[in-house]
């Protein structure tokens, strides 16, 4: 008899969220994950929900947008069942400009979300000071966008946690998992400490370290890491009124007199180290957007790697080789955007054998037989 329903690999916010949406639907659900819960990307992830910044034109944005349409919900289920606080706020992103270039590139998405329906303002530089009075006077035009807002990444994965283990998920970390079978009807966990789990079906959510996993008749998915530093630091006066995006960087204001400014994006490898250069051209990238950030307080560097696919495109769905074996997978910078409707969409493949129609781009049938 198998241990559990569901298991699943990683915990990290998609791990997290697809554990918790499993269990508030009466499944029993195991949680593995080589160190604990949100101890990987998540912990240096920023928390911004801004699909329209970088979406435009790229197969992500449909499932993009629709996740950030359940997130009111999302997070008003999550709080009401824990009980535990978490961040939360829609107060829009402004994206700034500083030459021609980036101006005319501003016009062109501010036209492209327009004539999508989406609400949107372009601003000529006095009224982007206006809007956002800490920014450098060197802008020239911004785009504010009231949809966009941030969610904080390290309570959002605490309350998902707790919020699963209060309605019965067992928790299982440090726990490496080192190759996934299928033996019968069953599909078996098999840890580096020997250990074994045994579920009826696996949910694989393990970020950049998917590929060091064996899942028998798969070859490893091509999701490689991509280190991330963020900082956070004390504002020292005033806060900002919401996300400012910049050339080379962006600041949000995650809390008050708190600021997280981030995020470099290297090709590092497994080499999970903070580094002078990366906080230094963090530093000065804020400062150019943001001058008054030059008295900021220092309060932690952070770093994660975030798993990147060839397209940066997740995968999401079900294995054809192995169909107990679900992959949630490859979310690149967009984990905690994405955790409601992955959640949701990895439940209904696992409960319901029900396929979301968005997944089809998010399929890893893109890269062959898996």
């Amino acid at each position: 008899m198998a241990d559990c329903d569901v298991a699943v690999v990683g915990a990290g916010v998609i791990g997290q969220a697809i554990a918790y949406e499993l269990v508030t639907r009466s499944t029993s659900v195991t949680i593995l994950d080589a160190r604990g819960t949100g101890l990987g990307s998540t912990q240096a992830a920023a928390g911004m929900l801004v699909p329209y910044i970088e979406g435009v034109g790229h197969a992500l944005l449909p499932l993009a947008v629709k996740s950030l349409g359940m997130y009111d919900q999302f997070v008003e289920r999550l709080t009401r069942d824990t009980g535990m606080g978490v961040g939360y706020a829609r107060t829009g992103s402004l994206e700034v400009a500083t030459e021609d270039e980036s101006v005319r590139e501003l016009k062109h998405v501010a036209a492209t979300l327009s004539a999508a329906g989406v609400k949107c303002q372009l601003l000529d530089a006095r009224e982007t000071r206006h809007a956002e009075p800490h920014l450098t006077p060197d802008v020239t035009a911004g785009l504010l966008i009231p949809e966009h807002g941030f969610v904080g990444a390290i309570e959002l994965s605490g309350a998902l946690a707790a919020g699963a283990v209060k309605r019965g998920a067992r928790v299982i970390a440090p726990a490496r998992v080192r190759r996934i079978s299928r033996r019968g009807d069953e599909i078996d966990v098999e840890l580096e400490s020997a250990d074994r789990v045994s579920a009826r079906q696996v949910v694989v959510a393990a970020g950049c370290w998917t590929g060091q996993i064996t899942i028998d008749d798969i070859p490893p998915l091509p999701i490689r890491p991509v280190r991330g530093q963020l900082l956070q630091l004390t504002w020292p006066g005033d806060p900002l009124k919401r996300i400012a995006w910049g050339p080379n960087c962006y600041i949000v204001p995650s809390a008050p007199h708190t600021v997280l400014v981030g995020a470099t994006v290297e090709e590092a490898g497994f080499d999970e180290r903070t580094t002078v250069a990366g906080i230094r051209d963090l530093l000065d990238a804020a400062r150019g957007l943001a001058p008054e950030i030059w008295q900021a307080g220092f309060t932690a560097a952070r770093v994660g790697l975030r798993p990147a696919t060839p397209d940066h495109m997740p995968v999401i769905g079900r294995s054809s080789k192995v169909p107990g074996v679900v992959f949630a997978t490859g979310h690149f910078r967009n984990g905690i955007l994405l955790a409601p409707f992955t959640a949701k969409a990895v439940a209904d493949l696992v409960l319901e054998n029900r396929e979301d129609p968005l997944l089809a781009a998010a399929s890893p049938r893109r890269f062959g037989e898996y």
